[in-house]
């Protein structure tokens, strides 16, 4: 049917109507099919050049004047502003963009410097003493602009405080010794221990590179601005810092280490954490979550038994203990799997189209 219309185009209008058939569906199958394309492009006419728009000779004119020294860190509104001043006019400013762009030169045309991406760290803890955070945080001395430092240093998978000082200032020489001393206390063997900070003088000082380079620690660093990079010791701190007992200011740095004392003892040993099943961070870093696990749910099972009518859905079951904890983990399979199969449509999409 539409072959019998395509053998006579000059009567298009009155076939389509005898049969019934839109004549937009004829043109839509016409064009599918590739009939008269050629002759189609042969009679579309190249569009003829605006009597308003500049000459060649013009728009290199006004390239070359926006690449001249004086002008090439300069927007084109400034441009346009200065020349006007000087009594001289070139082009309208929209103008200015349109041969920028053409040219591709539509950012920033001075040579910067680019600031390096930086990747995001992702590590992995199953167990204690396989990935430590650290950071530093300021507390308040006993007048204005006096501090101390109070330095931390955290396992992600147990936030178990494995070591801790307060100091007068902030140290590559103290922040190296803690390091040290903690590695020593906890016995941790060489190439096991990953020590994660932020970038901070003290944590990327040469100093306490060589250091973990002698214990066998691997050392990572956050993206610079990104607290996401290290939200165990972020976290850590805010509970400090929210202690009712914690004061505004502190006396003395004995003050502060007193302090500090008191709230680390209950901290690991009493804080029931709810990342750790309502355990103690002192429980789950010394393997004894298994055995209160057990112990929980058996009390549990009991009372399930004792009165199961009070329990509507399941029996009752202890919170589950942490089994992986990571630093920014990876993309759900899932979501991977669904970005690589609206990739593969689309790449298949375009082909179709070219």
């Amino acid at each position: 049917m539409i072959g019998a219309i395509q053998q006579a185009p000059a009567r298009t209008a009155p076939l389509c109507r005898a049969l019934n058939l839109p004549r937009a569906t004829y043109y839509r199958r016409r064009g599918a099919q590739g009939v008269h394309a050629q002759a189609a492009d042969d009679c579309v006419a190249s569009p003829r050049p605006s009597h308003r728009a500049l000459r060649a000779s013009e728009r290199q004119t006004v390239l070359d004047t926006l690449h001249s020294p004086r002008f090439v860190d300069k927007a084109p509104r400034a441009v346009y502003a200065t020349l006007l001043d000087e009594g001289v006019y070139l082009c309208s400013i929209r103008t200015m963009y349109r041969i920028l762009d053409s040219h591709q030169e539509v950012r920033e045309r001075r040579d910067q410097l680019r600031h390096p991406v930086y990747a995001k760290p992702q590590l992995l803890a199953v167990a204690p003493n396989q990935v430590w955070s650290w950071d530093i945080t300021k507390l308040l001395g006993p007048v204005k602009w006096t501090y101390f430092y109070l330095y931390v240093i955290l396992d992600i998978f147990s936030r178990y405080v494995v070591g801790w000082m307060v100091a007068t200032r902030e140290s590559k020489a103290l922040a190296a010794r803690l390091i040290a001393e903690t590695v020593a206390k906890h016995e941790v063997p060489p190439g096991q221990l990953t020590l994660h900070a932020d970038r901070g003088s003290s944590m990327k000082s040469k100093l306490v590179a060589m250091l973990l380079a002698d214990l066998g620690v691997t050392k990572t660093h956050c993206r610079p601005h990104t607290s996401n990079d290290n939200p165990f010791s972020e976290s850590q701190f805010k509970t400090l810092k929210y202690r009712p007992q914690f004061p505004k200011r502190f006396g003395s740095i004995q003050d502060a280490r007193a302090f500090s004392q008191d709230f680390f003892a209950w901290y690991n040993a009493e804080h029931y954490h709810s990342n750790l099943g309502l355990l103690t961070p002192q429980t789950v870093h010394y393997g004894q979550s298994q055995d209160i696990f057990h112990a929980r749910a058996a009390i549990l099972s009991a009372a399930y038994q004792a009165h199961p009518e009070r329990f509507v859905r399941h029996p009752p079951r202890p919170p589950k203990l942490p089994q992986a904890v990571w630093i920014n983990p990876p993309m759900p399979m899932a979501v991977n799997e669904k970005s690589e199969r609206l990739h593969t449509k689309y790449e298949g999409e375009l082909s179709q189209m070219g």
